[in-house]
């Protein structure tokens, strides 16, 4: 299990496929908002399901996309960002438009490369600057 705190160089970390890198980053997202969900609401399960949904949904993850986009990413991060947004797709699914998944994407392949290279601290940086600056309610 030496594998599970094994951490990446850049270099080897941007070989991989943006789908694989928004495939980790998307849990990675997820723990992040369900782990704030939890310290700051004692509630039951089913509606910090419904809370963190709006938070994980393509359209919210957009916008902090955009937002991060303008300043925020290191040079880095956004190539890995505009990897995954422009890769591939199967297709979105019915409750995001085309622009908000691959922009969603995207973001979860920042979150996944920034995982494999063992950033705990700038994942937290990225998380907490969407969360200060991007509103929930929006995306209902």
């Amino acid at each position: 299990m030496d594998e599970l705190n094994k951490t990446l160089s850049p270099a080897e970390a941007r070989q991989y496929s943006p789908l694989t890198l928004a495939f980790l980053g998307d849990s990675v997202y997820e723990r992040l908002v369900r782990t704030e969900l939890v310290i700051h609401a004692n509630m039951p399960a089913n509606k910090l399901h419904k809370e963190a949904v709006k938070l994980v949904r393509a359209g919210y993850q957009a916008r902090a996309a955009h937002f991060l986009l303008d300043g925020h990413f290191t040079e880095d991060e956004e190539y890995i960002y505009k990897r995954g947004r422009n890769s591939s797709h199967i297709g979105a699914p019915k409750s995001a438009t085309n622009t908000d998944y691959r922009a969603a994407t995207g973001l979860e392949a920042v979150f996944g490369y920034l995982e494999l290279i063992g950033s705990a601290e700038r994942i937290r940086e990225l998380y907490g600057i969407i969360r200060e600056n991007i509103a929930a309610e929006q995306d209902q």
